[in-house]
Formats: structure tokens, C-alpha cells, sequence
């Protein structure tokens, strides 16, 4: 007997109805708005085409339950005067409700409120930082 099978004898015919494939092909999930919706976390995603643009980003921020996503690019290409200043201005919010933030890839940053952190790999030990810097004494030397 299989574990499905098993699982309905205990379960008993109420429950039946779970395992079977629906007539529709499909579940049609509820698309009304949650109460608790404000106690969840979001992630979202943001782009900067202007340093304007990060005033949104910044009041999500705030309000302390969404991870922002921010795709840089349009900005980058743009004005790079504008992105460091853009880039500040998140840094110092930031740092000043205690989150985190840091960039991954070439065109992404990604910020996240106090309760979070960003993983950022494993960090070398001083002895791997000092066998690096040999290698490169080495390298510098043979040419």
C-alpha cells in the first residue's frame, strides 16, 4: 500500500477530496488584499532612472518590512555623478536605521531594513590575505 493511500485511510473520506486532481485543471488562489499584509515582509524590486527616484525607495525603507531591489543601470549609464550621489543618500539611510546594504552584480544594489543582513561570502582569514599579497610580490617580481 502507498503512503498516499495510507495517509487517506487515516485521514478518513472527508479528506479524500485533497488528493484528487481537480475537474478544472487549475486552483484559482483568493487575489483579495491581506489584513495582515503590513506585518509581512516584501521584497521589491526598484529601478533609478533619476536620483528622485530613490525618495520611494527610501519611505519603503523606512517603514522597516521590504528588502528593495534597486537596478541601477538606467542611472549608471546616465549620469555617474548622480548615481554616487543617490548611492550616498541610501548608504546614510541606511546606516541610519541600522539596515544594511550592498551591491551585487554591476547593476543591482540590494538594501534591506535592521532585522536583515546581506550575506557577502565567506571572509578570508588573515593568513589567506597575506599568501595573496606574497603571490603578488612574486608576480610583480618575475615580470
Amino acid at each position: 500500500m502507498g503512503f498516499l493511500s495510507k495517509l487517506k485511510e487515516k485521514l478518513g473520506s472527508q479528506s479524500s477530496d485533497m488528493f484528487e486532481e481537480p475537474e478544472q485543471g487549475y486552483v484559482e488562489l483568493g487575489s483579495e488584499a491581506r489584513a495582515d499584509a503590513k506585518s509581512k515582509l516584501m521584497v521589491r524590486p526598484f529601478v533609478i532612472e533619476e536620483f528622485e527616484h530613490i525618495k520611494p525607495i527610501l519611505d519603503s525603507l523606512r517603514e522597516g518590512h521590504t528588502i528593495a531591489l534597486i537596478n541601477i543601470k538606467p542611472l549608471k549609464d546616465k549620469d555617474l555623478v548622480e548615481l554616487k550621489r543617490a548611492i550616498n543618500k541610501l548608504k546614510k539611510t541606511c546606516d541610519a536605521l541600522e539596515g544594511d546594504i550592498a551591491g551585487f552584480g554591476e547593476n543591482w544594489i540590494a538594501a534591506v531594513p535592521n532585522f536583515a543582513y546581506i550575506y557577502r561570502g565567506p571572509k578570508a582569514s588573515k593568513e589567506e590575505g597575506k599568501k595573496a599579497a606574497e603571490m603578488a610580490e612574486v608576480a610583480e617580481y618575475e615580470e
